[in-house]
This record gives C-alpha cells, structure tokens and sequence, in this order.
C-alpha cells in the first residue's frame, strides 16, 4: 500500500468511528489551556482534571496568577509529575503573559515558545486546539502510531514525525488528526501489548502486518 493510500484509508475510518473529538482536558479559555497542558507533561489528563479547576477558580487568568507566590501555586499541583518545576514554570509563564502579552495567551509558535515552560509540541496543541490553526502536536503517543501504522518512516524525532503528518494530512483535518492518533495511541495502540485484535486499522497497518506474517 503506497503511503497517500494508507493516509486516505486510516483518515477514513477516523472520520467515521469518531466524528466528534476533542482533547480530554477540561479547559474553559485559552489561559486555562495552556496552564492544563504545562501541567499534563508525564502525569494523565485525568489527574491535570482534577488540578485545574481549583487552581484556575483561584488565578483565572494571567494576572492573577502572575501576583501570586510560588508556594500558593504549589499547593494545589503538589499532586501532579514534577510539581516544582511546574510551579516555577506557571509563575514565569504567566509573568511573560503579563509582561509581553497584555495577558493574553498568543496563537502563534514563536510567541508562544518564548513563554516559560512551552516547547514545540505545547505550542502546537494550543495553535490546533485554542486556536483551530493547522498544526500537529507531536507526543509519545502519536510519535508511536504514526511509525506503528506507517503514516510516518523511519521518523527519529517528534520534529521529523510532524513533518511527515503535515505533508500528507489535509491542513483542515489536522486538528482533528492530532486527537485521533492521540486517542487511538492511548486506549488502541498503547506502548505495551497493543490491542491489535481490537483495532479497527489492522487492515491498513504495518506494525500488524509484520506481526502476522512472523
């Protein structure tokens, strides 16, 4: 199967079984967001669920959360990965909000990875899901699907595997995209004994078809 085929065929039945998706993280504004994925780095979305909606009850916006002290910050992410850094990371991001934003969460990747705490791949899903702008997130999760299925080739870093996905997705299905392989890589496709008798992709996937044929 030549790539744009297998693209056009897993796309498909995206489309179809999940017409409707979003991501998992309970968000109301841009703001909240942003500091709901910095929150999500190695800890569940659920987890980062049960985080924010206090802490964003407390520091709403950017302001507020720029005036407070680390230590009030802390007190409500000590239960997620890494809350120190976290912590130091929500305070200087919003204070660059404040700062060089007027407060409000740009929509743009250079802006938005001179704040504090955002990388690429953050930058990316606050582009594709705050801002509907045509982009791809590239995680753990759709690193691995897209090289498991074979959307991606020999991809050695998120960078590469983004780069791959854009060529060939069409730009008004990308946001859509990135929830599908995220979704498909944490239930379907998980690192660890993936449930290929389950999957509704077996026929267009190389990861499978070389299993079956060993």
């Amino acid at each position: 199967m030549i790539k744009k085929e297998r693209y056009c065929k897993v796309f498909e039945w995206f489309a179809k079984e999940m017409p409707v998706v979003d991501t998992e993280l309970v968000y109301h504004d841009p703001f909240g967001l942003l500091v709901a994925v910095i929150l999500s780095a190695q800890c569940t979305d659920k987890r980062v669920n049960v985080i924010t909606p206090p802490l964003l009850h407390a520091f709403p916006d950017a302001v507020s959360m720029a005036k407070a002290t680390e230590k009030q910050i802390y007190a409500y992410v000590k239960s997620c990965s890494y809350p120190n850094s976290k912590t130091k990371y929500l305070k200087r991001m919003s204070e660059k909000l404040v700062q060089d934003f007027d407060g409000k969460v740009p929509s743009d990747s250079k802006a938005l990875q001179s704040l504090p705490g955002v990388g690429r791949k953050t930058a990316n899903v606050i582009m594709s899901v705050a801002f509907k702008r045509p982009t791809m997130a590239v995680d753990t999760h759709v690193f691995r699907v897209a090289e498991r299925i074979g959307l991606s080739t020999n991809a050695k870093t998120p960078l590469q595997t983004e780069k791959q996905l854009l060529k060939y997705i069409p730009k008004n299905m990308l946001p859509d995209a990135h929830h599908w392989l995220i979704l498909h890589g944490r239930y379907v496709c998980t690192a660890r004994s993936p449930k290929c008798s389950k999957c509704g992709l077996k026929a267009y996937c190389k990861y499978y078809a070389k299993q079956k044929s060993r």
